[in-house]
């Protein structure tokens, strides 16, 4: 996933923050309970409601957490791609996992029980599909001899997400990941779409209280079109002229897949002794100044 910057990932930002609001105003009606789509909800009784409140409101609490750290985890491909083209991913990841979802819905015809949870599981699992195949592996580690990754917890939390409510949930998740393959196989050319301008511009305007100064203009890049540290004449003298630390080619690797410039990664990585969460930091640090 390529495309054009996004600082502060504002369309992710908003998207969470309506997640959270619809499912705390749904629990504090205590109708949480009601969430959620069955097949008469679909084909009988063509519930308005449930079928946007699906979209954004979890219907409980643990689902509520997991689900909000995924997304703004997964705020890492708006900076990639751009806010204009995330949103459409978006729309497209929403779109066609409630289709895949409305065909099982149909397929299983059970009209005694909701099938389908509520959230915005299409999207959430739709970018598990980028996770998997553009974030590489930049650390291992183990624990009681068990191998694992600095991607491992990212998957443990989408695992529990999607057996939260088992077919309740698990066929939601499914059919994002169905949704997510689509949007990578490029169907329709859907990668190379954008909406208007103004549409996206909107979010951009949006100061929530984390997003910081507007960032100023960012130079043309390989890696996503990021402002680089040359751009903003920082430079870090003192660690540059260490010739003991050596960034990792893998950590260089993950930097550059988040969307960052890669002489900056270097740069970042060398500033922070190969710390790859410290060098991000520095890079987003960078970004809102």
């Amino acid at each position: 996933m390529n495309g054009g910057p996004s600082d502060n990932a504002p369309v992710t930002k908003t998207f969470v923050i309506a997640s959270a609001l619809f499912t705390v105003f749904f629990g504090i009606q205590g109708r949480s309970f009601k969430l959620g789509l069955s097949y008469q909800d679909i084909f009988r009784k063509l519930s308005i409601w449930k079928l946007i409140t699906s979209v954004f409101a979890f219907s409980s609490t643990p689902e509520l957490m997991f689900g909000l750290y995924l997304l703004y985890y997964f705020r890492v491909f708006e900076r990639q791609i751009g806010s204009n083209k995330y949103s459409v991913f978006i729309l497209f990841s929403v779109v066609a996992s409630f289709l895949f979802e409305v065909m099982a819905v149909a397929i299983l015809k059970d009209p005694t029980s909701n099938l389908l949870t509520s959230g915005p599981y299409g999207l959430i699992f739709a970018s598990f599909v980028p996770f998997f195949f553009d974030i590489p592996v930049s650390t291992w580690f183990r624990i009681f001899g068990v191998r694992f990754s600095n991607k491992s917890f990212i998957y443990l939390a989408g695992l529990q997400l999607l057996l939260s409510s088992w077919k309740r949930s698990l066929l939601p998740g499914i059919c994002g990941i169905l949704a997510g393959s689509l949007y990578r196989l490029n169907v329709f050319r859907i990668r190379k779409a954008k909406f208007p301008e103004f549409i996206t511009s909107f979010f951009s305007r949006l100061s929530w209280p984390s997003i910081g100064n507007p960032p100023t203009t960012p130079a043309r890049n390989l890696a996503g079109n990021v402002p680089s540290y040359t751009t903003r004449q920082r430079t870090y003298p003192s660690a540059v002229a260490s010739s003991a630390i050596e960034p990792s080619e893998d950590a260089v690797a993950t930097l550059v897949s988040m969307g960052f410039d890669q002489n900056s990664a270097r740069q970042a990585l060398v500033h922070a002794r190969n710390d790859i969460n410290a060098a991000t930091n520095i890079l987003l640090e960078a970004q809102s100044h």
